[in-house]
């Protein structure tokens, strides 16, 4: 006698692996996770789009903390400048301009894909990829023209 298909009422010993049995007796698939899931470009991108969203968020916290700096005069501006010039400064708007051109280029992707165009697997992959690579070229671009410019001093 062979098993029963997954997902009949018939009574199971075990059920098979990634199944579970539900209480009305059914063995119905285990939600999928990390763990079944082959990695890919496009779950990259996804989850980078929502931490590059978090992360600008902190990002307008530092531009009200620079507001409230320049709002509270001279001498606390003159920290705030001196903080976000600091090589640990530097970094987090280094971080931050990433999160900007990424969150960018990620919303674009987005857009084309609300249109129909480039979601097939290969399609999608693809303006993932487009998407990682804009984000980083974009960042060292600007961060080259701040230092050529002299906005920007270590």
């Amino acid at each position: 006698m062979s098993d029963p298909i997954p997902g009949s009422a018939a009574p199971q010993a075990t059920p098979p692996q990634f199944y579970t049995p539900q209480p009305n007796g059914r063995v119905r698939p285990t939600s999928p996770h990390l763990q079944i899931w082959r990695w890919h470009v496009t779950m990259l991108g996804s989850i980078l789009h929502r931490i590059t969203g978090a992360g600008l968020v902190g990002g307008l916290v530092l531009v009200a903390l620079w507001l409230g700096a320049l709002a509270f005069g001279a001498e606390a501006y003159d920290t705030f400048v001196a903080l976000a010039g600091s090589p640990l400064g530097l970094i987090a708007w280094f971080a931050l301009s990433l999160a900007a051109f990424y969150h960018l280029a990620s919303g674009i992707r987005h857009l084309i894909w609300d249109t129909g165009a480039g979601l097939s697997p290969k399609g999608a992959s693809t303006l993932t990829t487009a998407t990682l690579v804009f984000a980083l070229v974009a960042t060292l671009a600007f961060w080259a023209w701040l230092f050529s410019a002299g906005k920007v001093t270590l």
